[in-house]
């Protein structure tokens, strides 16, 4: 699949590119040596300057800075003034680069048979030289620019400090600990070296050429030399050694041979699977040839494009079209591609780049002519092309994997296999770690020489390995996918190309089964295979996808019926562990789901379809189709991968989506237990799962306890008979366990990446006192190694996880952990190892694999200021009791974990311990002399626990809850009394929480707290939550008390009339007194002269004592109540009227406020209350009373005796009385207060007595 990555246009010809390794930038010049540095990824321009001339931005800025720094004006020319000429090269230098170029060296020397045991791809890092600073480094003619893109500070060096020769080309030489050094190739065939530091010329190779030098580049040989080639316009290529430490001494060529008629353009190495590197030159006389790095014979020349010279040339390793290796360029609109020797040595053309640019940014008669092209150094599947419209950059299917599998390993071996196809041949590849050391067991965390734990170093382990030859064929050479059933008994071959498949034993590798299919898929449960035939229906499906279930993808939204997809045969069947080709011919541009010219919308178009293997029936509904699937072995999760992310589920009990991580063109993954680790273009990343407990399990746990329970009752019955059944239905004792629900977790922890650990730059860190005796480098070594050592000589890693290791190169196969590494294989069949024995990372390994015990004890090796993220991690995944273990949890992290694993007594512990208030709430019997003495500081320490309660009232109130759930009261109690201490502060706790206590204590039958917490409340003025408190407690009288003495007087009204307490005449006297005052006391408005005449002609004056006298009182009542300062008359009524409600003996009289029928005294207005209850008598005051209405609607009036009976004093409460409560009374206090006019009609609604027992005149 090919397809436009980026696309930047330009006025000019692009005819330099080059490629960072690890960031997203790209720097070209154009033909007018406009040199400009852009990120692709985001498609922003980071910085741009003109070469050639003198960019006036830059010559200004030098001038600035030297100003600052306090320099007079420099009586020379600055060199930023100087005219650079045009460019020859750009090129990116910094520690990613310099450690990139290193590797790619070693590691092609390291695939020669005859390489010495000490070449190795997996080497120490260099040391950091550039301290964390990204160079951009332009050779132009008369000057060679150094910039920095960090600080945009620039250097240049002129042509006058390099012999005054113009400078053409260069390359970077580097080795372990040396300083970095420039190499320029000059116009007289010198070339001479730069230091980087001291800014000087260090070294000149001379006598190697005649002609001026067109092209640089160092590389190794398989014997461990560092070597340094050049070519020049002479057609010699001449051999160096780079290996001489700095010296000026003139350096002689070691070899010089004729390569090319008319000069040589450019020199690449190659990289070869299993021989020697190969160095491939392109000349100007139009040829390409190959060379042996051994021998230095040519072994191929070819004319790549007739009539055209090449210009560019690449190595190229992709295991989409594993026949090809080298990407040329001519001036055309191709590039071409050419195939490895030992095929028919064809020049085919990898891509048309007119097809892949936007057609409206192609003039009519305007073709593409490619001036530059480079391939990124770590990600073969980026390609970009610099040509007279703009730059190109090309992906090449970048979900294509190496033709690897690899094989179960025996339990008990510590040599693991896989099986790969190279050319037309089946091979072997077996692979272990080198150390003897197990870094599984972490072999106690031992320090080597360096202070860094063995094993644990994050440059990559040592790797041992041995390819073998299998003596069975391969019937065909193209792009091939392999497979491994779920038992590892049989390995599958797809070419789907072809297309073909073959299905081979593992155990003599004979072919049990082939056929003509381009898509195969493994059931993960059992040894079979679902394959996609050539039929009429290979246009409807494009994509299968193996695992528990199997995975059709359709060309449509469209599902095909599982009946016509018989064509899409079942022989004995199987999935890949993830990925389903799209079987199309060698990068042919393919219109596919996730082409960026597609939409969002048609992208997610779901069309694929679940099936289950046994039925072949469909599995819920259609789903967007995924780039690749990965299920677990124990058919618990399964992975969708999708562009830019992963969709993780849980298949037990029942599918359920978890969440989805950000995992952008992630290209294959593994499962291990809850860890699947995912390989992307440029990290390897771990992610960890956890279903958490949904209601769903419990549900299911539940069915399941109930159908073990049927099917014992079923076998007693079959064996006992109807009489089994009564032992079993007996009572038994039900415990109810509390299974708290717990949300899905995922956590992603980056292991491997491109990028080189970041180091902070010079300018950024703290001036440093440079000290002779060298302790200093010891301590900054000390902190980029990152471990300290504890007690007992055990080594403790400081951080929370490692620093990332190096990620292989290129596109990867997952294999997965064995031995406790994570094991890869790259493009050219190596196996490399990833490091998880840090601490940080071996705990969570251990915790999802299920070992939590072992993760606690791993713990010990893991600084403890990281416990706490530890314990988080073990407590999403389920492990509460354990993670308790950890010794450097902190308190508030150890209270959620005890509350989770229902330790309530120490989470009681944890929270006394940091709310400071473990003397608080104490019962003291007395106080002694010391205590007395001691009484400001108990108060100053009481303040404190109160704040520290305060702060962690909900917690305290949860443990109450919890303790109360599992009837662990006398914790509950413990909790109780601090929380009551603290609730009798003012101001200490909200009203929610101060309620949320009242009942907790009522329910505790803690009264005597509770009526204290009441008085305090009082005394503190929080007269609701005292009131709520009283109502808990059911004392009226000190609800009323809260009510009255915190002035909320409305409410006390209310309470004292719907519960018929005898203080209500007093308490409605005092409210209105208290609003007689509000109104008297409303502040006055300033107003004129004329505005206060106008309100003394609207309201007269008072001309004396006695209309004052008269002025009606404010006076509010509750509904029913008659006026307290009007004239009541009482009315007699008729006999048989009075009769009914005479009171029976041994009967309590019934009493309730006014009916519906009667109309309340159009001049009194009061809010709506409650029904009136009866009255409490003190024994002093008698009661006043409302006498019911008779259905008649007539009006009733009540006889009231002289002497109160024993049975008026002591009423009982009827059952359909209402009590108000504090919510109710809050919204009725709110009510405004109206006045009420004195000329008040009789009441007719009964007689009020008086206290004097007398019927009011």
């Amino acid at each position: 699949m090919l397809r436009l990555k980026v696309f930047r246009p330009s006025n000019d010809k692009i005819v330099k590119i080059q490629l960072h390794p690890t960031h997203p930038w790209l720097v070209t010049a154009d033909a007018s040596d406009n040199v400009s540095v852009w990120n692709w990824e985001h498609r922003q321009v980071i910085y741009e300057l003109k070469a050639g001339g003198v960019d006036e931005r830059r010559l200004v800025g030098a001038k600035l800075e030297k100003l600052a720094e306090g320099e007079s004006e420099p009586k020379g020319k600055p060199t930023e003034a100087m005219r650079g000429g045009s460019v020859k090269q750009v090129s990116f230098y910094d520690d990613d680069v310099r450690f990139w170029q290193l590797w790619r060296n070693r590691a092609a020397a390291a695939e020669a048979p005859s390489a010495g045991n000490h070449i190795t791809s997996a080497f120490s890092s260099p040391a950091p030289s550039t301290k964390g600073r990204h160079f951009l480094v332009i050779c132009c003619e008369n000057k060679a620019i150094f910039l920095d893109l960090v600080t945009m500070r620039g250097r240049d060096v002129p042509k006058q400090e390099l012999d005054n020769k113009s400078l053409l080309c260069m390359e970077f030489l580097s080795r372990v600990g040396d300083v970095p050094l420039v190499a320029f190739g000059g116009s007289d065939g010198v070339i001479r070296v730069l230091s980087m530091m001291t800014w000087k010329l260090v070294r000149r190779y001379t006598g190697g050429h005649k002609g001026s030098i067109s092209c640089l580049m160092t590389f190794m040989a398989s014997s461990g030399e560092a070597l340094l080639v050049s070519g020049a316009s002479d057609g010699l290529l001449v051999l160096w050694s780079a290996d001489h430490s700095q010296d000026s001494r003139e350096l002689v060529p070691k070899l010089s041979l004729k390569a090319h008629d008319g000069g040589v353009v450019a020199v690449e190495l190659s990289r070869v699977i299993g021989g020697a590197p190969q160095l491939v030159t392109i000349g100007a006389d139009k040829t390409l040839a190959i060379w042996d790095t051994i021998s230095f014979k040519e072994l191929r020349r070819i004319k790549p494009v007739p009539k055209l010279a090449c210009h560019s040339v690449a190595s190229w390793s992709h295991p989409r079209a594993p026949n090809l290796d080298i990407l040329t360029c001519v001036k055309d609109s191709h590039i071409w591609a050419i195939e490895h020797p030992t095929y028919s040595a064809l020049t085919r053309p990898l891509c048309e780049l007119s097809s892949l640019v936007p057609p409206q940014v192609l003039a009519p008669n305007k073709k593409i002519r490619v001036y530059c092209m480079t391939a990124h150094p770590l990600q073969p599947h980026l390609v970009a092309t610099g040509s007279n419209i703009g730059v190109i950059i090309s992906e090449f299917d970048p979900r294509s994997l190496p033709a690897v599998a690899a094989l179960p390993t025996p339990s008990g071996s510590r040599e693991h296999s896989a099986v790969y196809v190279v050319e037309r041949e089946l091979k072997l590849l077996n692979f272990q770690l080198s150390q003897t050391a197990n870094p599984s067991l972490g072999n106690n965390g031992s320090l080597s020489e360096t202070g860094r734990i063995r094993g644990d170093s994050p440059e990559q382990l040592q790797v041992k390995q041995m390819k073998k030859h299998i003596s069975t064929p391969v019937p065909h050479d193209s792009y091939s996918v392999l497979s491994v059933s779920s038992s590892g008994k049989y390995v599958a071959i797809v070419w789907p190309d072809i297309p073909y498949f073959s299905i081979y034993k593992v155990s003599d590798w004979t072919i049990v089964d082939s056929g003509s299919a381009r898509l195969l898929a493994w059931d993960t449960c059992r040894d079979s295979i679902f394959t996609l035939m050539v039929d009429t229906q290979i246009d409807k499906v494009i994509g299968l996808h193996g695992g528990a279930l199997l995975g059709i993808a359709y060309r449509t939204s469209r599902r095909v019926s599982p009946l016509a997809a018989t064509a899409i045969s079942t022989i004995q069947s199987m999935p890949l562990s993830g990925f389903g080709s799209s079987g199309l011919s060698s990068f042919a541009t393919f219109d596919d789901g996730f082409s960026s010219h597609r939409s969002p919308a048609e992208v997610a178009s779901p069309n694929f379809q679940l099936y289950s293997w046994d039925t072949s029936q469909p599995v819920g509904g259609l789903l967007p189709q995924p780039e690749w699937t990965a299920w677990d072995q124990t058919v618990e999760y399964c992975a969708f991968a999708y562009p830019q992310y992963i969709v993780i589920s849980s298949l037990r009990p029942q599918y359920r989506y978890l969440g989805d991580v950000a995992i952008p063109f992630a290209t294959g993954g593994v499962w291990h237990r809850r860890q699947l680790f995912v390989a992307t273009p440029t990290t390897i990343e771990c992610v960890f799962v956890d279903a958490g407990v949904a209601q769903i399990d419990i549900e299911t746990k539940r069915m399941k306890e109930e159908m073990k329970l049927r099917e014992a009752q079923g076998r007693a019955v079959a064996e006992h008979g109807e009489l089994a059944l009564i032992s079993v239905d007996g009572p038994q004792a039900v415990t109810q366990e509390r299974i708290a629900l717990r949300p899905p977790m995922l956590q992603v922890v980056r292991l491997a990446s491109f990028q080189h650990a970041p180091s902070v730059p010079p300018f950024l860190s703290l001036p440093k006192q440079s000290r002779v005796d060298g302790d200093d480098t010891l301590m900054e070594e000390r902190k980029v190694n990152e471990i300290a050592v504890g007690g007992g000589g055990v080594s403790v890693a400081v951080t929370r996880f490692p620093t990332e290791q190096k990620r292989p190169v290129g596109p990867l196969v997952v294999v997965g952990v064995r031995e406790g590494v994570l094991w890869l294989i790259d493009r050219y069949m190596c196996a490399h190892a990833i490091s998880l024995s840090h601490p940080g990372i071996r705990c969570r390994c251990l915790a999802a694999y299920g070992d939590a015990v072992s993760a606690v004890k791993w713990a010990s090796r893991l600084g403890r200021e990281h416990h706490d993220d530890l314990a988080q991690f073990m407590l999403g995944m389920g492990y509460a009791t354990e993670a308790l273990h950890l010794p450097g949890i902190s308190k508030r992290l150890e209270f959620d974990l005890a509350m989770q694993s229902s330790d309530l007594k120490r989470a009681l512990q944890c929270l006394l311990t940091m709310s400071n208030s473990r003397d608080l709430g104490q019962d003291n019997a007395g106080l002694e002399l010391n205590d007395i003495l001691n009484l400001t500081a108990k108060k100053e320490n009481m303040v404190e626990a109160v704040q520290g309660i305060v702060k962690f009232a909900k917690e305290f109130l949860d443990l109450i809850d919890a303790a109360d759930a599992t009837g662990q009261a006398d914790i509950a109690r413990e909790a109780l009394k601090r929380l009551a201490a603290a609730g009798s502060v003012k101001g200490a706790l909200q009203g929610h929480e101060l309620r949320g206590l009242a009942l907790r204590l009522a329910n505790h039958g803690e009264l005597t707290r509770l009526g204290g917490l009441v008085n305090n409340l009082i005394s503190l003025g929080l007269g609701r939550e005292a009131a709520f408190s009283a109502a808990v407690l059911g004392d009226n009288a000190l609800m009323e008390k809260a009510w009255q003495d915190t002035g909320m007087l409305a409410e006390a009204v209310l309470h004292a009339h719907a519960h018929g307490r005898p203080t209500l005449k007093s308490l409605i006297q005092t409210w209105n007194k208290m609003l007689q005052k509000e109104v008297e006391h409303t502040p006055s408005t300033k107003m004129d002269a004329a505005a206060a005449f106008l309100a003394s002609l609207e309201e007269p004056k008072l001309t004396s004592l006695v209309d004052a006298g008269n002025k009606p009182p404010i006076e509010i009542l509750p509904p029913g109540m008659a006026s307290l300062t009007a004239p009541i008359s009482v009315t007699k009524k008729p006999a048989p009227a009075t009769q009914n409600t005479e009171q029976q003996p041994g009967k309590p009289l019934l009493l309730e406020g006014a009916t519906a029928t009667t109309v309340p005294p159009p001049t009194t207005t009061a809010p709506p209350a409650a029904t009136a209850t009866p009255a409490e008598s003190d024994g002093a005051s008698t009661t006043t009373t409302a006498t019911p209405q008779p259905e008649s609607g007539e009006p009733v009036s009540a006889e009231t005796n002289p002497t109160p009976s024993a049975t008026n004093s002591d009423q009982v409460v009827p059952a359909d009385t209402v009590t108000e409560t504090s919510t109710s009374k809050a919204e009725t206090s709110e009510a405004p207060p109206q006045v009420q006019e004195t000329n008040q009609e009789t009441n007719d609604q009964g007689t009020v007595t008086t206290g004097d027992n007398h019927p009011a005149a």
